[in-house]
């Protein structure tokens, strides 16, 4: 399976990219993957002045704006937000009308800021689209290739199991957060999933706190989608395991009525540096590996920054991961949410 492709066409002519937020996911991720396609940086500013400074000299941007509105008169820029998610409508409020942007997940804290999100991005005429970048990860991309291929045949099962460790102290600002795991990193996997199997008619979700972390919110859950009575698919995630490396997992495995096919993020096991991704694939007679081009983090930030250009110079017919299409996975969180807050169906006397 040398042929499956696991990576987004370069735009012929990149146009610059001007970072919005200077924090470490652009230092550990956007940084190097566009240097490594050669894509023009033109700058960076941040609220914190010293943290748009350091970033600026640590990679030699060519500048560290001194306030937003410099950085939004950068011509034909690409804007690159990363920010947490409830800053987001007010900085698209003070970008050019028309202007292209790349926004961070989460789109918005909840349903209703997404909401917010997509009509600012409407009403001002901008291309925007969302960093939900697992969906272009080499693996992922090959994963996709192979159902779109029929390899695996019918989809009868997806099961994603994470037993992690998260570093959630390096996102300070999740701190209390009225929603944290399922909005800001569950995220990816619910999106990745709509993204090979479509809709889900309806969620089941208990999400649940750590008790040796009151700070934080959710940071474990179990969700079910609702895909009919023929593909089963099931989410079991817990970021707090601390019984150290030997059974920690981070693995999605995907069945169809023709194959399978394993995936392992490394990225997970020991973030930021982790392990190579893995892939693994069953056709009817054994296992075989599947060589991959790289992992998650961080070749697969590539690919929303090359859609988003590719798509703005007419080279691409669409945007993979726009605004209109992330609500919907915005929705199905809020679903996750509602269903975890309203709880199951209590069990009947047995007397």
């Amino acid at each position: 399976m040398t042929d499956l492709p696991q990576s987004w066409p370069r735009p012929s002519a990149p146009r610059p990219i001007v970072f919005i937020g200077g924090g470490a996911i652009v230092r550990t991720a956007h940084i190097p993957a566009y240097r490594r396609l050669d894509y023009p940086i033109a700058g960076v500013f941040d609220i914190n002045p010293a943290a748009a400074r350091q970033t600026a000299e640590s990679f030699g941007l060519p500048a560290a704006f001194d306030s937003l509105n410099q950085a939004a008169g950068v011509p034909q820029a690409v804007f690159d937000l990363a920010l947490p998610g409830d800053q987001i409508v007010g900085v698209l409020e003070q970008l050019p009308d028309g202007a292209a942007v790349l926004i961070q997940k989460p789109m918005g804290r909840d349903l209703s800021e997404a909401r917010q999100i997509l009509r600012t991005c409407q009403e001002r005429g901008m291309t925007a689209a969302v960093n939900l970048q697992l969906r272009f990860s080499p693996a992922m991309l090959a994963l996709r290739a192979l159902l779109q291929r029929g390899t695996l045949g019918a989809l009868t099962d997806i099961d994603l199991h994470l037993v992690i460790e998260q570093p959630w102290h390096l996102w300070t600002f999740m701190i209390g957060a009225p929603r944290l795991e399922l909005v800001y990193h569950s995220i990816h996997y619910l999106d990745a999933i709509r993204a090979i199997a479509g809709e889900p008619a309806g969620a089941y979700c208990k999400a649940v706190a750590h008790p040796e972390a009151p700070q934080l919110r959710d940071t474990r859950s179990s969700i079910i989608l609702d895909y009919g009575n023929h593909l089963r698919c099931s989410l079991v995630m817990n970021h707090t395991h601390r019984a150290g490396p030997r059974f920690k997992r981070s693995e999605l495995m995907v069945e169809g009525t023709r194959g399978a096919a394993r995936l392992v993020l490394g990225v997970n096991l020991e973030y930021p540096t982790g392990s190579p991704d893995e892939m693994e694939l069953f056709t009817g007679a054994h296992w075989e590996a599947v060589p991959l081009r790289g992992s998650w983090f961080t070749e697969a930030f590539e690919g929303p920054m090359s859609n988003l250009q590719r798509f703005l110079a007419g080279e691409d017919a669409s945007l993979v991961s726009p605004v209109e299409d992330t609500i919907k996975t915005m929705a199905l969180i809020e679903a996750c949410y509602r269903s975890s807050d309203q709880g199951g169906t209590p069990v009947p006397s047995w007397s």
